[in-house]
C-alpha cells in the first residue's frame, strides 16, 4: 500500500481518536525507520492493555502505513464499531470454527496487495505476571513462512499503566499524564525457515524467534532484563489445576479420616464415665478378695 493510499475510513477514525490521544497522553516512539516505506509486510506486537491497540495504531498510522488487524469477528456484526472495522479493513477471525483458516488467507492475500497486517503473537493480553510477551501462536509465523514478507517486531509499554490488564474495573487512569511507549525494530531474519516443510516444530521455532525480537524490544522500551524463558500459560493453569486437585483430594482425605476416641472424663454432674466406674467396681471387688 501507497503512503497515500490511506483511505477515507482510517482518515475517519483518525479525526476521532487522535485528538483525544494526542491530549491525554504522552509519547514515545522509536523505530519508525524501521517500518518499510513500500511492498508488503507483517508487524508482530506484544499486548499487555485493552488500550494499546489504540497506541499501536496511532503510531503505525503515522508512518504513512496504516496496519489492518486480525481482530475477532464478532466486532462486524453491528454498530458503528462494526462499520469502522469493515470500512477500514480489519480482518475477521472466526475463532474454532472451520472458517478460521479464512483469516490467515486474507492476511496473505493483503500482503500480496503490498499492505501491512498486524499480528497480535499471544493471541490475548499477556498473562506473565510482570507483562512480559508470553509464548505466542504460531499464526504470524504461518503467514511469514508463506509470504516470506519482512516481520517487524514491535514493543509498546505505557498503555498497561493507563488501563491495566485483568483489572476489576476497566477504567481509564489518566493522572498523572502517562506516556505510551512504542518501539519497532529491524525485521526478524527468518530466511533460515524459507523452503522448509511447516510443521509443527518448524512453525514453534519461527514463533519464538519473533517472540524473542520482540520481547528484546520490550526489554529497551522498559530498561529492564527480560525473563530468561517467556511464560507458558498453558502450563501454569495446568499446574494450578493440578494443585487444587491435589488440595481438595487432601481435603476429602482429611474428612474421611477416622476420629480419635474421647478420653474417659468425668462428666459435669460428678458422675464417673462408663470405663472409670468399671475399673473402680473391679478394684472394690478385688479388695473384698
Amino acid at each position: 500500500m501507497s503512503r497515500r493510499r490511506i483511505g477515507f475510513w482510517y482518515r475517519l477514525a483518525a479525526v476521532i481518536c487522535k485528538p483525544p490521544l494526542l491530549v491525554l497522553f504522552k509519547r514515545d516512539w522509536q523505530g519508525m525507520e524501521h517500518i518499510p516505506g513500500d511492498g508488503g509486510f507483517i508487524t508482530a506486537v506484544n499486548h499487555n492493555s485493552y488500550l494499546d491497540p489504540l497506541s499501536y495504531a496511532h503510531y503505525q498510522y503515522n508512518t504513512g502505513r496504516v496496519p489492518r488487524f486480525l481482530a475477532k469477528a464478532g466486532l462486524f456484526k453491528s454498530g458503528f464499531v462494526g462499520l469502522m472495522m469493515r470500512g477500514t479493513g480489519q480482518i475477521p477471525v472466526y475463532r474454532e470454527t472451520t472458517d478460521a483458516a479464512n483469516a490467515f488467507r486474507a492476511a496473505v492475500d493483503a500482503i500480496h496487495k503490498g499492505e501491512c497486517v498486524a499480528f497480535y503473537p499471544e493471541g490475548t493480553l499477556t498473562r506473565d505476571p510482570e507483562l512480559w510477551p508470553m509464548q505466542g501462536k504460531t499464526g504470524a509465523a504461518r503467514v511469514a513462512l508463506l509470504t516470506k514478507a519482512p516481520v517487524i517486531p514491535v514493543a509498546q509499554w505505557g498503555a498497561n499503566d493507563a488501563m491495566p490488564p485483568y483489572a476489576k474495573e476497566k477504567k481509564l487512569q489518566l493522572l498523572p499524564r502517562k506516556t505510551l511507549r512504542v518501539k519497532a525494530g529491524p525485521p526478524v531474519d527468518l530466511s533460515a525457515y524459507y523452503g522448509q516443510e511447516p510443521t509443527a516444530e518448524v512453525l514453534r521455532a519461527v514463533t519464538e524467534v519473533i517472540m524473542a525480537a520482540i520481547t528484546e524490544q520490550l526489554a529497551q522500551l522498559r530498561d529492564e532484563a527480560a525473563p530468561a524463558e517467556p511464560y507458558d500459560w498453558r502450563k501454569a493453569v495446568a499446574a494450578e489445576r493440578r494443585a487444587a486437585r491435589e488440595a481438595a483430594k487432601a481435603t476429602r482425605g482429611a474428612a474421611a479420616a477416622p476420629a480419635e476416641p474421647a478420653a474417659a472424663t468425668e462428666g459435669t454432674d460428678g458422675a464417673l464415665a462408663p470405663q472409670q466406674a468399671r475399673s473402680t467396681q473391679q478394684a472394690q471387688e478385688d479388695e473384698g478378695k
